[in-house]
């Protein structure tokens, strides 16, 4: 981290209410088990996802980062993840780490009981799905190609 201005944006990044979402293309939510607690049932992250879904900009969410998706809403009033492909951390995973007692809800079956086309890889596999401008990945071993997928769509 030899990037003296990224580390002082890091340093001092800004809280999410205060972002004024017209100035930015794409809103990355990263996983680990904090998540589960900060993004689930979080007014300005639902607000967040919903005002850039609806603004046809890319919503991306890595390993646990989609706790953000079941509180949100499409413009038309459905679940955000209805029919979209998805993916995120497995049930089997989160079994794996011995937490399935500790999260909120289990993330595999809560995306399919919201309507979501959940896939996944063998556990700590990578795998990225993109559904339109949805970008989602299964565990910190897809990070990589999460972000190239977010990468991709911005591109095209």
């Amino acid at each position: 981290m030899h990037d003296a201005e990224g580390i002082g944006k890091l340093s001092h990044s800004l809280k999410l209410s205060s972002i004024d979402f017209a100035t930015v293309d794409a809103v990355f939510f990263c996983g680990g088990h904090g998540t589960c607690v900060d993004f689930s049932e979080n007014a300005d992250v639902k607000n967040a996802v919903e005002t850039m879904y609806a603004a046809r900009k890319v919503v991306a969410a890595v390993c646990h980062g989609p706790t953000a998706l079941p509180q949100c809403k499409k413009p038309d009033g459905t679940p955000l993840v209805k029919d979209k492909v998805v993916t995120g951390f497995k049930d089997s995973e989160e079994i794996a780490v011995n937490l399935q007692d500790v999260v909120p809800f289990m993330l595999e079956a809560k995306l399919k009981e919201m309507g979501g086309k959940y896939e996944s890889a063998d556990d700590w596999n990578s795998k990225v799905c993109v559904d339109g401008n949805l970008v989602t990945g299964q565990n910190p071993q897809s990070s990589e190609a999460c972000a190239a997928a977010v990468i991709s769509v911005l591109s095209s």
